[in-house]
């Protein structure tokens, strides 16, 4: 039996910490969540996820069909890369009517993919775009929704006060407005990458810096680039992944997808480098991705 107020979460990283910490300040909900990190052979990697469920006060679950049993909406909340794969695991347990909120970054194909597996379970399936970082705004994360049962999903968000809007059109229109933005939003951080350290390497990068405040006054270049680089550091690796499918959308449009394939590697180059950066400005953070590029460098020629 469906209860108005049980939620499932299905992947229990940044975003569904996020979602929980601002819920827990409103009504009383009875959380469930699974994450696969829980079944990894690394002890240490499952443990610190099952820390994450008691820390913010989650009920964590061993199964899918634990996570799910009862459930009246589900949020998805796993990598790019496997959220399809979610989904069509999900479908052997999901209850009959419960919303399927698809928060993932996805091109509409993909979304649409999901959608016929939910469906075809029983399930509501939303398609569901997350429109900014979810700290600091926690669920107050603006979200874009659509899809045949955006008027429920509306209801249900509303009621966790979400900051949502409903997009007209089918299933895949919330998820082409968040991919197409990520050509931009993405490909900057990869712009800022490969001219700031370029500048830096060249010793320029002062005069470049001024020149381009010149250009576009009031956009505050150093900021950005400090900005930049400590997002692709901390979040390259799954930025990268976002990034194949915004690759995928251009390609479903016909058009050619260069420079999403080329914010793809530059997201996943820096994001695979495992670093933290520290002071905040831009020049301190591009030395240390230099050192660490030389260094890789060095250690490739000396290992051929």
């Amino acid at each position: 039996m469906q209860k108005d107020n049980r939620i499932a979460l299905v992947g229990f990283g940044e975003a569904a910490m996020a979602f929980t910490k601002g819920w827990l300040d409103g009504d009383e909900l009875l959380l469930r969540a699974f994450d696969i990190k829980t079944q990894d052979s690394d002890n240490c990697i499952a443990s610190a996820k099952l820390e994450d469920f008691v820390h913010h006060q989650v009920e964590g679950v061993e199964s899918l069909a634990d996570a799910l049993k009862g459930a009246s909406v589900v949020f998805s909340l796993v990598t790019a890369d496997q959220a399809h794969a979610a989904a069509r695991a999900v479908t052997p347990h999901i209850e009959k009517g419960c919303l399927f909120l698809d928060c993932n970054s996805c091109a509409p194909g993909t979304k649409r993919r999901s959608a016929k597996c939910i469906e075809g379970a029983g399930g509501r399936y939303v398609d569901v775009a997350v429109m900014s970082p979810v700290y600091p705004k926690l669920h107050k994360t603006p979200l874009l929704i659509s899809g045949p049962h955006t008027q429920a999903a509306k209801k249900v968000l509303e009621m966790l006060q979400m900051d949502v809007k409903i997009m007209a059109g089918n299933i895949g229109g919330a998820s082409s407005v968040k991919m197409v933005r990520s050509i931009m939003m993405k490909g900057l951080e990869a712009l800022f990458a490969e001219c700031v350290l370029a500048g830096r390497q060249a010793g320029v990068d002062e005069e470049v810096m001024a020149s381009l405040d010149v250009t576009y006054p009031g956009f505050n270049f150093k900021d950005r680039a400090a900005y930049s680089f400590e997002r692709m550091t901390a979040h390259g690796k799954r930025r990268s992944e976002e990034m194949k499918e915004v690759a995928l959308t251009i390609e479903e449009l016909g058009l050619p997808n260069d420079m999403a394939q080329a914010t793809v590697n530059w997201q996943s180059r820096i994001g695979n480098l495992g670093m933290t950066v520290g002071k905040d400005n831009y020049q301190s953070r591009a030395d240390e991705l230099l050192a660490r590029f030389n260094k890789n460098t060095e250690k490739m020629e000396t290992e051929e």
